[in-house]
């Protein structure tokens, strides 16, 4: 979608991808209506909830949410470094190097 005036233009993500935390109904009609394909994997009560209410169940994308994981894993990773963890940071630049800074010390051996 273009924007029409000044700004960034509008992006729309083709896929969310989420833990079971994310998974009511309220967030999955919202990215439905959106045209937004959500790889969110479903509560118990949920799952148990779906044949009584003569639902069926949703799909999961399981090799988008395995992805998720290696991205998760990543940022836990990032966080041992102490200035990334508390955020202390008041600029984006200083941010932005500290990100850089853990990210080549987890790259390089």
């Amino acid at each position: 979608l273009s924007r029409c005036g000044p700004g960034r233009p509008r992006t729309r993500p083709a896929l969310v991808v989420a833990d079971k935390g994310y998974s009511s109904t309220k967030i999955r009609s919202s990215l439905r209506r959106r045209g937004i394909t959500a790889a969110i994997p479903e509560r118990i009560d949920q799952i148990n909830g779906r044949p009584r209410r003569g639902e069926s169940r949703c799909r999961l994308d399981r090799v988008a949410y395995r992805r998720r994981n290696v991205v998760e894993r990543c940022f836990n990773r990032l966080k041992h470094n102490k200035a990334l963890a508390t955020g202390y940071d008041k600029r984006a630049r200083h941010c932005q190097a500290m990100v850089t800074l853990a990210c080549l010390r987890l790259w390089l051996p």
